[in-house]
C-alpha cells in the first residue's frame, strides 16, 4: 500500500499552463500519473498537449475540474501572491488531497488557509514550499523526480526537497511505499506526526524515515510521538550539525532559539525515543539498511 497517493489517484494541477506547471506536469505524465485536468478561469474550455500523446483539459475551477474528472488530488503551482485564493478553491471544492508546491507564501496566507481546511475537515494539505510527494510506480504528486527510486517498503517524511530525493537515491535497493515531502515552513499542513501514523497503519511499510532540520520543534514532537505509538522502526536524520546557533538556515522555519532547535537537542530527543539517528544521509540509509536486514 502507500499512503495519501496511490494508483487510483486522479491528479488535477492549479496553474497548470504556466512554465513551472507545465514543465511539472509532463513530469508527472511521464512517470504514470493521471493528471486529468488544469485550472486556470482565463483558459477555461482549452486543452493543453504534452509529449506522450496526452491531451488534458483545463477547467475554469476546481469544483468544474472534480466533477468533469472525479478528481481527488490538486497540486499547486500558483504564485505566492495567488495561492491562499488557490488553496481556499480547492478546500471549498473539498478535494481530499491539495499538495501545495509553491514556495515565498507568507505565513499568515499559509496559516489561514491551512486554519480553514482544518475547520472544514474535508481536505489535507501537504506544504506548502514542499516537493509534494511520490508513491513509487503509482502516482506523483509535485515535483519529485521519479526515476530515483522505486516501489518497496520503507516510508520516508522529510521537511526538506533535496534530503528527500538523496535519501530516495541512497536506499533505492529497497525501495519506498510513499516519499513525502512537508515543507519546511513555519505553518504546514501535514507534519511528520501525520506522516508517522499513516505510515504505522500502513501493512506494507516495514520501516521509516524520519529527516528533519534544524529550528522550531517539530522533530522533538515527533520523538514524542514515536515513543508512545510507533512499533514500527524510525531512523532519523536532522539536517544543521554544522550551523552556528542563532543563525537563520534555508528554511524560514529553520530559526535556532538557545538549545531548543539545535540539531544536537533533536539528535538528543530522537534517540531517547530510540531511533536511530546518522550523522549524514549515507549514514542514515546505512542504518536503516541494517534495520530491515534485521527484520528478513
Amino acid at each position: 500500500m502507500s499512503i495519501f497517493l496511490d494508483e487510483n489517484s486522479k491528479v488535477i494541477v492549479q496553474g497548470m499552463t504556466g512554465s513551472e506547471g507545465m514543465k511539472h506536469s509532463q513530469r508527472m505524465l511521464d512517470s504514470g500519473t493521471a493528471v486529468v485536468g488544469g485550472v486556470n478561469p482565463r483558459k477555461a474550455g482549452q486543452s493543453v498537449s504534452f509529449e506522450g500523446g496526452h491531451e488534458v483539459p483545463v477547467f475554469g475551477s476546481v469544483a468544474e475540474a472534480m466533477e468533469a474528472t472525479g478528481a481527488n488530488v490538486s497540486v499547486v503551482f500558483v504564485p505566492p501572491a495567488f495561492a491562499k485564493s488557490a488553496a481556499i478553491e480547492a478546500i471549498d471544492a473539498e478535494i481530499p488531497l491539495l499538495v501545495v508546491i509553491t514556495e515565498g507564501i507568507p505565513v499568515r496566507d499559509s496559516a489561514e488557509f491551512f486554519t480553514y481546511a482544518r475547520s472544514k475537515g474535508t481536505t489535507r494539505v501537504i506544504g506548502p514550499n514542499c516537493p509534494g510527494l511520490i508513491s513509487p510506480g503509482k502516482s506523483n504528486a509535485g515535483i519529485t523526480p521519479a526515476n530515483i527510486t522505486g516501489p518497496g517498503k520503507l516510508g520516508l517524511v522529510s521537511k526538506s526537497g533535496t534530503l528527500t530525493y538523496q535519501m530516495m537515491y541512497e536506499l533505492a535497493d529497497i525501495g519506498f511505499t510513499t516519499a513525502i515531502g512537508i515543507g519546511g515552513d513555519p505553518v504546514i499542513g501535514t507534519t511528520h506526526i501525520d506522516a508517522l501514523e499513516a505510515f504505522e497503519n500502513d501493512p506494507d511499510t516495514v520501516g521509516v524515515v524520519m529527516i528533519g532540520e534544524i529550528g522550531g520543534d517539530a522533530e522533538e514532537r515527533a520523538a514524542a510521538y514515536i515513543k508512545d505509538n510507533m512499533s514500527k522502526p524510525v531512523v532519523g536524520y536532522v539536517a544543521g550539525f554544522t550551523a552556528p546557533e542563532g543563525k537563520t538556515m534555508g528554511h524560514a522555519g529553520a530559526i535556532v532559539s538557545g538549545s531548543a532547535g539545535t540539531a544536537q537537542a533533536k539528535k538528543e530527543a530522537l534517540e531517547a525515543a530510540g531511533v536511530k539517528v546518522g550523522k549524514t544521509p549515507t549514514e542514515t540509509a546505512e542504518l536503516m539498511r541494517e534495520i530491515v536486514k534485521g527484520l528478513a
